[in-house]
């Protein structure tokens, strides 16, 4: 019989949900990348046979041997140095796609996590916003020094907050000094329990913000904000006329055939197939512990929106960083707006951070947390090779299992 985790008081759950929340939505500035191409090679399972070869064929599938060994023990690192029951990662690269998992999906079948599983992506969401914008500016349908109030006239005001004074590139930047939304207790208590009531709507999340004070003036500072990104999708549906969700899966989802990728709105439940999302156990600092986690998997996504709510798949997530470096959504011009980190002194671009690793390679990617999933994806600057990993908890892997798993990819000789 499993050893069940203390019961927490109201209080002690309040703080946690939000403290949840306020990580779930946050990113891990600066993170850790990879890259790959869109659609090219076999799809390898590691574990899977490599043949023999001679010459030139067989040094490479000696170095995709080692590659995925390499990929597949530190998968198993990511799952069993942390508090998530299970991990998964996926590279693709010119040799094409392989794919490692460790630990379980679902702790009542003993299901293994899948391929082709979604799960809650998070804060990943605001790369695919980022990139929807920034088609927008490209088209002249909206600049990128305009200001929050000229498209949504009356929204930012209050407690010293004023959307006259804010730009959409300080909102791309989480340099507008808005208060987040996800810390507050309210909107968390939301996110940390299955739907209710009524799903909330961006201008509440908005609202609820504004009801704070501000950080610091626009522009004088840096500081990860989700209202940022809340915003920014509503400017999407007033400049087009369509939903931030429709208009991203006109622009980007659908172009690049991301088919596992959506936007669940007021469902509170995954497509399938999913395995489950659980709750870090707490006991020590880095949020392991004894105990049965707690399933999460099923939650309100409102209180996410348009900075959170996106489901996908590794498979798809892969895909968009890959194409996204090439060129097959934005031009020169605009990535190198995404990639400019100037405005949070090396932190964070728009809706991409910098991930650097010991042995000098940069690379370019997001992260995401939310209740019962832990998500990141990273590619080198030319897209070629990509990094999708996951864990069915919140709570961020051991740092070095994260690092080992990063160098493991891109660290190679």
């Amino acid at each position: 019989m499993p050893i069940r985790a203390p019961e927490r008081t109201r209080r002690g759950r309040t703080r946690a949900a939000a403290l949840a929340l306020a990580a779930v939505l946050s990113a891990a500035v600066p993170g850790c990348g990879g890259p790959g191409p869109a659609d090219r090679g076999a799809a390898r399972t590691l574990g899977a046979g490599a043949g023999t070869g001679t010459g030139a064929a067989a040094t490479r599938q000696a170095d995709g041997r080692h590659t995925e060994a390499a990929l597949r023990a530190a998968v198993r690192r990511l799952a069993a140095e942390g508090s998530a029951p299970g991990a998964a990662a996926l590279a693709r690269d010119g040799d094409g796609t392989r794919f490692a998992s460790a630990g379980l999906a679902d702790l009542r079948t003993g299901r293994r996590i899948l391929r082709n599983d979604r799960f809650r992506a998070g804060s990943i969401t605001k790369t695919l916003i980022a990139t929807v914008v920034l088609q927008l500016a490209d088209e002249r349908r909206l600049g990128l020094d305009d200001t929050v109030e000229e498209h949504l006239p009356g929204l930012v005001r209050g407690r010293g907050n004023d959307g006259r004074k804010i730009t959409l590139r300080q909102l791309l930047t989480h340099t507008s000094g808005l208060f987040d939304f996800a810390v507050d207790q309210r909107v968390a208590r939301r996110l940390s329990r299955p739907p209710t009531a009524a799903p909330l709507t961006p201008r509440q999340l908005v609202r609820t913000a504004v009801a704070h004070r501000p950080r610091f003036a626009p522009g004088a500072a840096w500081h990860y904000s989700n209202t940022n990104y809340v915003l920014l999708g509503l400017v999407v549906q007033r400049v087009t006329g369509r939903p931030y969700a429709a208009e991203t899966e006109r622009r980007v989802l659908g172009p690049l055939g991301l088919r596992g990728t959506s936007f669940p709105g007021a469902r509170g439940t995954l497509p399938t197939p999913h395995g489950r999302g659980y709750a870090p156990i707490t006991g020590t600092g880095t949020g392991t512990g004894t105990g049965t986690p707690r399933d999460v998997t099923v939650l309100d996504p409102s209180a996410a929106g348009a900075a959170g709510e996106a489901i996908s798949t590794l498979d798809d997530l892969a895909r968009f960083f890959g194409a996204l470096p090439r060129g097959g959504l934005l031009p020169p011009a605009a990535l190198r707006r995404m990639r400019d980190t100037t405005a949070s002194d090396g932190r964070y671009g728009m809706g991409l951070f910098p991930v650097r690793l010991s042995c000098g390679v940069t690379l370019w990617g997001h992260n995401g947390q939310i209740n019962g999933s832990y998500a990141q994806v990273v590619a080198t600057p030319d897209g070629r090779r990509v990094l999708a990993y996951r864990l069915n908890t919140e709570a961020r892997p051991a740092a070095a299992a994260e690092r080992a798993l990063l160098k493991a990819e891109f660290c190679r000789t």
